[in-house]
C-alpha cells in the first residue's frame, strides 16, 4: 500500500468518523432535553412520566445495507438523504397518556423540528406492534458549521416496549420466517398488552382524582422545596409576596 493510498484511507476514516459524531451529538442534545424534562417532573409534579430511555447508532455495515437496499450512492449526501434512523431514541412510559404528553413537550421545544409523526398506537400494525415514531430534526454546532441532523424518536408504554422486544427476538431467531401459530400468539399477546395498557391508565385516571381530594398537610408542603435532597423552607414575607402578585393579578383582570 502506498503513502498516498494510506492518506486517502485516513482522510476517508476521519471524515466518516466525523459523520457519526454528527449523529452521537445530536442523540446527546435530546437525552439532555429529557433529562432535563425528568428533573422538572421529579420537582414540581407528582410522578415522572419518562421510566428509562435507551439510545443507539447504527453500525456503518448496517447503514451501507441499508444503502444498497434504497439503491442509493455510497456518499455522505446519499446516506443523510436517504436514510433517516441512523440515530434513534427510545422513550419508555408507564401509562398511555405519557406518551402524547412528552410527543407534546418534545413538539414545544423550539429548537427541534418535527418532520414527521407515525402514530402505531391509533394505528397498530398488522402484527399488533405498537408505538409513536416521530422523526425529529436537531441542530448540532460542529467546530466549523451548523448540522441539522435527523433523529427518529419511539414513545411507547412498558408492555408496549416488552412485546416489541419479544417480536423481535422471535423474528431473528426464525430469520424473519416465523412459523403461523407463533404470529398468532403473538397478536394475541399484543392484544393482552393493549388491555393492560388501557386497564393500567384507568387506574391512573382514579388514583389522579383521589390525589386531588387529598389535602392534608398542604400548607406544610407549599411551605417547603426539596431540590437535590435538601429541604428548603420559603421564608413567610416571599409567601406573602406571591399571594400578593396573584391578588394584583386578580384585581387587573
Amino acid at each position: 500500500m502506498t503513502s498516498n493510498q494510506v492518506e486517502q484511507i485516513k482522510k476517508m476514516k476521519n471524515e466518516f468518523t466525523r459523520f457519526m459524531l454528527m449523529y452521537k451529538f445530536a442523540l446527546n442534545e435530546l437525552e439532555t432535553k429529557i433529562e432535563i424534562l425528568k428533573e422538572e417532573f421529579h420537582f414540581l409534579h407528582d410522578y415522572n412520566p419518562i421510566e428509562h430511555t435507551k439510545s443507539r447508532l447504527k453500525s456503518p455495515e448496517s447503514i451501507i445495507n441499508k444503502l444498497y437496499r434504497k439503491g442509493g450512492d455510497i456518499t455522505f449526501h446519499s446516506i443523510k438523504s436517504n436514510i433517516k434512523d441512523i440515530a434513534g431514541l427510545r422513550i419508555t412510559c408507564s401509562f398511555i397518556s405519557d406518551i402524547y404528553r412528552i410527543n407534546d413537550m418534545l413538539k414545544n421545544q423550539r429548537d427541534l423540528k418535527v418532520l414527521e409523526v407515525k402514530d402505531y398506537i391509533k394505528n397498530p400494525k398488522p402484527n399488533g406492534y405498537r408505538s409513536l415514531h416521530l422523526l425529529v430534526e436537531v441542530p448540532v454546532f460542529m467546530s466549523d458549521r451548523e448540522e441539522h441532523v435527523c433523529v427518529e424518536i419511539q414513545i411507547r408504554t412498558i408492555a408496549m416496549d416488552f412485546w416489541a422486544s419479544l417480536e423481535h427476538k422471535i423474528y431473528y431467531k426464525y430469520n424473519q420466517s416465523v412459523p403461523t401459530n407463533l404470529l398468532r400468539e403473538l397478536k394475541e399477546a399484543a392484544d393482552s398488552a393493549t388491555a393492560l395498557d388501557q386497564k393500567m391508565e384507568s387506574l391512573h385516571r382514579e388514583i389522579a382524582v383521589v390525589k386531588e381530594e387529598q389535602v392534608d398537610n398542604i400548607e406544610e408542603s407549599l411551605a417547603q422545596l426539596i431540590i437535590n435532597n435538601q429541604k428548603f423552607s420559603i421564608p413567610e414575607s416571599l409567601l406573602s409576596l406571591m399571594g400578593n402578585d396573584q391578588n394584583d393579578s386578580k384585581n387587573i383582570k
